[in-house]
């Protein structure tokens, strides 16, 4: 038998809280020079069941939720205000490794959005006023017009936050952790919040 098969299960390697346990393997990723750790899979559907996904970036980690920003009128911000529920997707193919988040969605309080946008770059703060995000338009010098236009409005200003950009909570009801095995003999252990709001563990076939 292959000593692949006989290395530690996963089960017994795992934190029983998921949060701890995305941090660890959060920090691998980070250890090993991933370049982009936090970059996540967001899948979001409409209120009639129509599915869509895209990346962004996690941009914090709370006990009760992960965290992203973006703008409110987009696409994704539609969807989540008509169906407030998301899944979230990590994989670092260099630790043959990932991680699945389910969870409702809820706006991040406006004080948080705020202290999280006077952070950014500035070009970064400009940007949120300037682009009419996944609107039409009629090509790239439109977009460098309306930048240049809110770059002079704001010369020698503070740049506020838009009304219509903010930040996201997902609220995880399950977690699961995937670990590529030989022969397709994968690893994946699932936790699911309870009614007593505990995690169970469980496996699951590959």
């Amino acid at each position: 038998m292959s000593d692949e098969h006989n290395l530690p299960q996963l089960f017994d390697r795992l934190d029983p809280d998921p949060v701890r346990q995305f941090r660890n393997w959060l920090k691998d990723a980070q250890q090993v020079g991933i370049a982009q750790p936090y970059a996540m899979t967001l899948a979001t559907a409409s209120g009639d069941n129509i599915p869509s996904a895209r990346i962004v970036l996690l941009r914090g980690i709370e006990e009760d939720g992960f965290i992203f920003f973006t703008n409110y009128d987009s696409p994704k911000g539609q969807n989540l205000e008509e169906n407030p529920f998301a899944a979230l997707l990590f994989y670092w193919p260099e630790l043959a490794r990932q991680i699945r988040i389910g969870g409702a969605v809820a706006k991040l309080e406006a004080e948080a959005s705020d202290r999280y946008f006077a952070g950014r770059p500035r070009g970064h703060q400009i940007e949120a006023h300037a682009s009419p995000q996944s609107r039409v338009i009629s090509d790239r010098s439109e977009l460098v017009g309306r930048f240049q236009a809110e770059e002079q409005k704001y010369e020698g200003k503070e740049v506020p936050r838009p009304g219509n950009w903010g930040g996201y909570r997902v609220v995880p009801e399950s977690f699961e952790f995937w670990r590529e095995g030989e022969s397709r003999l994968h690893e994946r252990l699932r936790y699911q919040r309870n009614k007593q709001n505990s995690w169970v563990m469980e496996h699951l076939a590959p």
